[in-house]
């Protein structure tokens, strides 16, 4: 009795990709929260995607002065739960300040929540989540 051959794979096979929408081959969008120069710099990049209705989603935030925190916090969480398709998420320092909670308890590696300077206000690195948690993980 013979036993059949494992099953090989030829190199014109596509590779195994993970299923499902969490995916991150399926994440192609950057998504944007910021002061209005720095989103219209960025949206005039070719960063920024919008949908006409029904849908009407974007994927860019501009903060003002009259912008509330809870604004600021469902466009975080649409951006980074809600939405499979955000590889990256780039937000102003001052308007990440404003939420600094949510993004020091934010763990997951996609989206990449990355923190920029504005205009008018400075980068901070001793502000920054991410690199805060790099220099914890080399002890520094």
């Amino acid at each position: 009795m013979t036993t059949p051959a494992p099953a090989t794979t030829s190199s014109s096979d596509p590779p195994p990709t993970t299923s499902g929408p969490a995916s991150f081959k399926d994440r192609s969008f950057i998504a944007v929260i910021g002061d209005e120069d720095t989103v219209t710099g960025l949206l005039l990049s070719g960063i920024g995607h919008s949908l006409p209705p029904p849908q009407s989603s974007k994927t860019f935030m501009v903060v003002d002065a009259k912008t509330s925190t809870a604004e600021i916090e469902r466009a975080f969480e649409e951006y980074v739960v809600v939405r499979k398709d955000v590889a990256i998420l780039l937000i102003n320092q001052h308007v990440a300040d404003k939420i600094r909670y949510k993004l020091d308890s934010y763990t997951s590696a996609f989206p990449a929540v990355l923190e920029i300077p504005s205009k008018d206000h400075p980068y901070d690195p001793e502000k920054d989540s991410v690199l805060r948690r790099v220099k914890r993980l080399f002890g520094e």
